[in-house]
């Protein structure tokens, strides 16, 4: 299918833009990340690179129309493919209703885009294997497109997620936060009766669970009002479509595979011992230990080494990288790294577990440089992989331990679609979110969407939270070569200082040339909300001259992050002038 080459949105003003020049003609072979042609704005002028592969079909406004921004202006596709009149379904309604005919359940607006035909008892349009953040988006999104869907479960919806990720973990981060704030709310002029606390874990891991089974619960509600069949049991999936279920069998046009991930575990000596946890196991952990040695400095170990440390666990955490979080920006790594020292946990870098030595009472952990460390209990932390359970018929093309699909979510077997942490490409659920949707609008319609994964926000829960979107530094140093650098501390920020959470600061990286945004990193307070704003602004390719236009509240910690753009142009009001 023909893809339509628009004319770009580049600020916030832009109405039209002028085409320059083309740099391919029609008939010429183009690959994504060419540069495709160049077009002028009331503001400067830009180089649009193709986002697809292929052939130039057609040019449809030429160098020197003046264009419309969101109008076409070319189509990329494959040789000797046809460009058709496309009419919207909307406008196709219209036409029908303004004839006095019938509008079919294919072009309703109401119905969606997706008309389902005659189906057996036992056959639906998509099956969806997975019930977590990728599986219940398809599910319902399938759905609301007037399709017959039916999704299969083996244990709890929302997947890792709402069961044992995000949502608990989160849940425990905030009794850390609470934690926090009692250590300073003498200063603050709040003097409590008692200075005394302990922890109940049997209340705290009851209240984790009433959480989420709220959450889950509200997934079945959403999927039983959307008109889900909904089965329960571990989904056997054949090659011809067929899904096994126990020793019930159903058929599906369509079939997507949304089965998640699962802990990644290492091979070394005593690592089957029981005081060897994983992230799964130690969120319903009732009793409080003395000790534990976290093995993993990535953001799940992170977060619940912190949890532990602020309970009054002796928290150490073991990293083979040369730093925590390694896939953040390296500066913010660091400040975090700092800022965790401080609040009584051991950081050891550079450094790996090569044995466990269970003692009965308490494990020996014997690491890469030759040094012991003891600890009642140890987390395994080093990730997770793809689950491939109920898979095993299917002959499909991998990429190491991961599914591979291509742009559109669909895997090597035409009709069958793998979204989420199982194809590997981001292990976030709200990327899964987003692959899940495309997926199940390309199975129903036709491969037409790509899943933009691009400016997806990354954080980490800890306090202060840390949060990012698009390049780090040193991937942005590589990319671009001269690039700009803005910061603002949360010191100097009102709203930061009022909280007692002057701590971090945001970092904005951009490029020389158009001042294009490339990425945005924060650790600070309400970082993983202000992210939101930034992951926005870089898929709507603002410029930092578009940002520096917008009013930010006062006081608010947004406004620190609207002080780090404006000094990558050197406008930053609050920051102290370089001498």
């Amino acid at each position: 299918m023909a893809v339509e080459i628009i004319m770009p949105k580049l600020g916030v003003d832009m109405q039209e833009g002028e085409i320059l020049e083309w740099k391919f003609s029609e008939g010429d072979v183009v690959n994504e990340g060419d540069i495709l042609l160049e077009i002028m704005s009331d503001k400067t002028n830009m180089e649009i690179e193709a986002d697809d592969s292929g052939v130039l079909l057609k040019i449809v406004h030429p160098a020197g129309d003046v264009v419309p921004v969101t109008e076409v202006i070319g189509y990329i596709g494959a040789e000797g493919e046809v460009i058709a009149e496309e009419v919207s379904l909307k406008e196709a309604a219209s036409q029908l209703e303004s004839a006095g005919l019938e509008v079919p359940n294919a072009v309703s607006a109401k119905a969606g885009v997706f008309s389902t035909a005659d189906l057996a008892a036992d056959e639906y349009d998509l099956i969806v294997v997975g019930g977590g953040p990728a599986g219940y988006y398809a599910a319902i999104r399938g759905a609301q497109l007037g399709a017959k869907v039916a999704i299969v479960e083996k244990s709890e919806f929302g997947g890792t997620c709402l069961n044992v990720g995000c949502i608990p973990t989160k849940t425990y981060l905030k009794n850390a936060e609470i934690l926090d704030g009692l250590k300073i709310a003498s200063g603050r002029g709040i003097n409590l009766a008692s200075t005394n606390y302990s922890i109940d874990m049997d209340k705290t891991v009851d209240f984790k669970n009433k959480v989420v089974k709220t959450l889950t619960g509200g997934v079945r509600s959403l999927l039983k009002a959307n008109k889900v069949t909904i089965f329960n049991g571990l989904a056997k999936v054949n090659p011809d479509k067929t899904v096994l279920i126990g020793s019930e069998i159903i058929k599906g046009r369509k079939i997507i595979l949304a089965t998640g991930s699962k802990v990644s575990r290492i091979n070394i000596p005593g690592i089957d011992s029981p005081r060897v946890l994983t992230s799964d196991e130690i969120l319903d952990l009732r009793e409080m230990p003395k000790s534990l040695v976290v093995m993993g400095g990535g953001v799940v170990g992170i977060e619940l080494g912190l949890v532990w440390a602020s309970y009054g666990v002796e928290v150490t955490v073991i990293e083979m990288a040369d730093r925590i979080i390694p896939a953040m920006d390296k500066e913010i790594s660091q400040e975090l790294q700092n800022i965790l020292t401080k609040k009584g946990m051991t950081i050891k870098t550079n450094v790996g577990v090569s044995e466990i030595i269970d003692e009965t009472s308490y494990l020996s952990l014997k690491l890469s440089n030759g040094e012991t460390i003891q600890a009642d209990k140890a987390l395994l932390s080093i990730g997770r992989v793809p689950q491939m359970k109920g898979l095993e018929n299917l002959d499909l093309e991998m990429d190491g331990n991961r599914i591979k699909v291509n742009d559109y979510q669909e895997t090597s077997i035409p009709g069958i679609y793998a979204p989420g942490d199982v194809n590997g490409q981001k292990m976030l659920a709200h990327a899964a979110y987003r692959m899940g949707e495309v997926a199940a609008e390309n199975a129903l319609s036709g491969n037409h969407r790509k899943a933009k994964l691009k400016y997806t926000p990354a954080a980490v829960y800890t306090h202060p939270e840390v949060a990012m979107v698009g390049l780090t530094e040193e991937a942005a140093r590589k990319q671009y070569g001269d690039i700009l650098i803005g910061k603002s501390s949360f010191s100097g920020n009102g709203r930061a200082i009022a909280s007692n959470e002057a701590q971090g600061f945001v970092k904005v990286i951009a490029d020389s040339k158009y001042h294009e945004i490339l990425g945005v990193h924060i650790i600070g307070p309400a970082a993983a909300e202000l992210i939101n704003e930034a992951a926005t602004i870089m898929e709507n390719e603002l410029t930092v001259d578009d940002v520096a236009q917008a009013i930010h509240g006062h006081p608010t910690f947004s406004e620190n992050m609207y002080e780090a753009f404006l000094d990558t142009i050197g406008q930053a009001i609050h920051n102290m002038p370089e001498r």
